[in-house]
């Protein structure tokens, strides 16, 4: 096709320093590429990627409320369409080598997600800030905002995401929004939860903590070790501290490298990781748990049968957080329209989420995903078990830009609840098209 890139050798190795040095880089080791600059970089380089993205549903409407569409069926942060174009993700990143044995990166955020949505409102923000300290052998050293240790699907660079929508339970489990902890809220005493009105969402952390962390990793022949370790806080920027009490976050990893190196290598990969954090709500700290296990397999990056393979399985106790059933209207009860957290010990959640990927030829990859939610298999009258299989094509035009589309088919199970409510809105739950070009600079 006339209208693709031709690169030669040197174009190629200049295009895979550029995402090794920001955190778009197709490879397993995260910790490598978003904790540190190549050694070759300068003091001084910018990056960056904007996502322009559509979203399609047919907006059913929920039976029994027949004049409102369930948010299940609208597009998020805002939740007013079901279907629209935004622009989710536009980030623009500083980054380089301050010397041999220090390097720093600085991110803003200027997309439509949920990082910037503050209080309901467009608040773009700082998204990566730290200063990485190689001087000890084995333990590097890095301060500021941080990506925390946590799934491997948390900590992967967008570039490398096959799909627009992420698995459910990342979304939910993972992705941690914050809420103001000096606020009084209303307690459901029915079902244990506080009412959190959507205005007084403080954004989410799009997985990244304030802390310290300790972290390197190790190589023996093809088999290469990587630990990381930190100490943070729990909150935002945005939000600021949400915790008197630190947050821990923990990830360990072995690879078995069968091929190249940087950015597009190929290995096996198994991880497991864990988090704990105390955030506070109404002048109580509540025990927040998560922890989880995955494998990848990936081989061929942009090559014809290139594959990959990913399964992740993740756990959660205390802090769940279950998002507004419809946002705010006349007529609705306030536990329709405000999110319910439930934040005691005794509170679980669990889910998996299994991926593989074809490239047919070199510039177009299939992709086929399937994940499972339990939230709150522990409160019956509460459960919600969300199902999504996801179907994807993906055409590179070369390593830094892509057009996705990916078709969603979901169900939402309400497996113990008589309320009449929860069960109309499960049988309205839409499938959904998603559509997205990846640029990065």
């Amino acid at each position: 096709m006339k209208f693709i890139y031709r690169y030669s050798r040197n174009n190629y190795r200049l295009v895979a320093i550029m995402l090794a040095a920001s955190p778009l880089a197709h490879a397993a080791n995260w910790f490598e590429l978003q904790g540190i600059s190549p050694t070759n970089a300068a003091l001084f380089g910018i990056s960056g990627f904007i996502e322009p993205s559509l979203y399609a549903q047919s907006g059913q409407k929920d039976a029994l409320e027949r004049v409102y569409v369930p948010n299940i069926n609208r597009i998020a942060p805002n939740y007013t369409q079901s279907t629209t174009a935004s622009i989710l993700r536009a980030r623009i990143m500083f980054r380089g080598n301050i010397n041999p044995h220090m390097s720093y990166l600085l991110g803003g955020e200027f997309g439509s997600n949920g990082i910037t949505n503050v209080r309901g409102n467009y608040q773009p923000g700082l998204i990566d800030g730290h200063v990485t300290f190689s001087y000890i052998s084995g333990a590097r050293v890095e301060m500021g905002l941080i990506r925390a240790p946590s799934a491997e699907g948390a900590m992967r660079g967008y570039m490398t995401l096959n799909f627009v929508q992420s698995s459910t339970v990342i979304g939910q489990l993972m992705q941690q929004p914050m809420y103001d902890s000096g606020r009084a809220y209303t307690l459901n005493k029915s079902v244990n939860a506080y009412l959190i009105s959507g205005q007084q969402n403080l954004g989410n952390n799009g997985f990244r903590y304030p802390g310290v962390m300790l972290f390197d990793w190790f190589r023996n022949g093809p088999w290469e070790f990587t630990y990381g370790g930190m100490v943070g806080m729990y909150g935002t920027v945005a939000a600021g501290s949400q915790s008197r009490s630190p947050l821990y976050a923990a990830r360990l990893q072995e690879a078995y490298i069968l091929g190249g190196k940087g950015p597009f290598r190929s290995d096996i990969q198994a991880g497991v990781w864990y988090q704990h954090a105390r955030p506070e709500l109404d002048g109580h700290g509540y025990s927040m748990t998560r922890y989880g296990v995955d494998i990848q397999y990936l081989q061929g990056y942009m090559h014809q049968w290139g594959r990959q393979l990913r399964f992740q399985y993740i756990r959660g106790s205390g802090w769940i957080s279950a998002s507004s059933a419809f946002s705010h209207a006349p007529g609705l009860a306030p536990p329709l329209t405000e999110t319910q957290l439930y934040p005691g010990g005794e509170n679980k959640a669990n889910g998996y989420m299994v991926e593989g990927g074809l490239f047919l030829t070199k510039h177009i990859e299939a992709n086929l995903r399937y994940d499972y939610y339990n939230r709150l298999p522990n409160n019956p009258t509460q459960q919600r078990i969300f199902k999504t299989w996801a179907i994807g094509l993906q055409y590179y035009f070369n390593p830094m830009t892509k057009i996705m589309a990916g078709y969603y088919f979901r169900t939402l199970g309400v497996p113990h609840q008589p309320n009449a409510v929860a069960n109309s809105i499960a049988d309205a739950v839409d499938n959904e098209l998603a559509m997205q070009a990846m640029i990065s600079f």
